[in-house]
Parts: structure tokens; C-alpha cells; sequence
């Protein structure tokens, strides 16, 4: 799968491809959050994933689907961060 010719994608590709970029954009607001210091002094990623769960909620996925994700994504980190604290 590449986005160079998206016209080429399955559905299901697209669909990765669209949440694989929405996943990316996040991440470097995020990013951009912890930059700022009166952020940083705070707790960088705390507001921001209780907004993305509230976002979640008021956009009908169940408390189920929210902490299932959250659980197997935190199950999943060790395959790419390899034990790592950060990269």
C-alpha cells in the first residue's frame, strides 16, 4: 500500500491510510502542545486524550470501544518502541 496512487487502494487500504494520517496529525499537534512551557510544566498528553475521549463519546463510540483501542494500542507500543521509555 502507498499513498502515491491512492486511486489503487482498496477500501480498507484508504481507510487505513486516512487513519494512519489523522493519527500522524494528532501526533504533531501534540507535539507542538509539549513545546509550549507552560504546557510542558503541566501534563502534556492528559488534556489532550481526555479530549480526544470526550470528542470520542459525543461521537457515539461506546466506553467499551474507547477503552478497548486504548488498551490494545498500549498492548501493541512494545512491538515498535522495542522496551524503550522514548525514542
Amino acid at each position: 500500500m502507498t499513498a502515491d496512487n491512492p486511486d489503487h487502494l482498496t477500501e480498507d487500504e484508504r481507510v487505513y491510510l486516512e487513519a494512519t494520517n489523522a493519527a500522524a496529525t494528532l501526533a504533531e499537534c501534540c507535539n507542538k502542545l509539549r513545546a509550549r512551557v507552560s504546557f510542558v510544566d503541566r501534563d502534556p498528553l492528559g488534556p489532550v486524550i481526555n479530549f480526544l475521549v470526550t470528542e470520542l463519546w459525543d461521537r457515539s463510540f461506546s466506553r467499551s470501544e474507547i477503552r478497548a483501542a486504548f488498551n490494545a494500542a498500549l498492548d501493541d507500543m512494545n512491538r515498535y518502541a522495542a522496551g524503550q521509555e522514548r525514542r
